[in-house]
């Protein structure tokens, strides 16, 4: 697909396919995450008069055709797209056009050298205790203690006489929206399908990630 043919906006959505080291010309080693360069195209424009703000509806990673469900078939063939994707996202954007409905995104923001805004779901953990989750310092390690790894009083007396929202308890660790600021992108190779990203990404091996400008850079 032709540079003419694909738009080019502020963020796109990867697949994370692990980490691994590179070395610069000075021989200093890099720590990289491999993110899978996965096809983003433009299902949906949206418009101030009819939906209320503007933006593009990005559809990316495809499945079977089996696998997806008529309704999300039409959707995309009503877009021109002729592709069996399975996920859709939103990306906002002052000015938009019909024009682009069914463009593929390009990467040309995406350039070495360059700050990236990464947002993922983070790995699931499981129940945790408060020192795990919450970093808690924990009780004396003594014989005769009976507070180790405990949590520890959680309220007060009589008045108010309840535990107050937000307290710092065990609980489900993990699967949480993060996003890693100011990231650099140290390689693009379009022809093989990847970007060398300096640093750990949010989430596990095989999840999707955001990969947007970076806002304070």
């Amino acid at each position: 697909m032709s540079e003419a043919t694909k738009i080019s906006l502020p963020a796109l959505y990867g697949k994370k396919a692990g980490m691994t080291r590179i070395f610069d010309e000075s021989g200093k080693h890099i720590p990289v995450t491999v993110v899978q360069l996965i096809p983003n195209v433009v299902s949906q424009v949206k418009t101030l008069e009819k939906d209320g703000y503007n933006a593009y509806q990005l559809a990316y990673f495809e499945k079977r055709e089996k696998l997806v469900s008529n309704p999300l078939k039409g959707h995309l063939k009503k877009a021109g797209i002729d592709k069996t994707f399975h996920r859709f996202a939103e990306i906002r954007s002052e000015e938009v056009s019909e024009e682009n409905l069914g463009k593929e995104l390009s990467l040309e923001v995406f350039t070495p050298n360059t700050f990236v805004d990464v947002t993922s779901t983070s790995k699931g953990k499981g129940f945790a205790g408060a020192m795990k989750r919450h970093n808690f310092q924990g009780g004396p390690a003594a014989h005769g203690s009976k507070f180790h790894r405990r949590t520890g009083s959680i309220g007060n007396r009589a008045t108010p006489g309840r535990v107050f929202p937000q307290k710092k308890m065990p609980g489900h660790m993990g699967v949480e929206t993060k996003t890693i600021q100011n990231l650099q992108v140290v390689e693009v190779n379009e022809e093989q399908g990847y970007m060398l990203i300096k640093g750990s990404l949010p989430g596990s091996k095989n999840g999707f990630v955001k990969i947007a400008k970076a806002l304070k850079k």
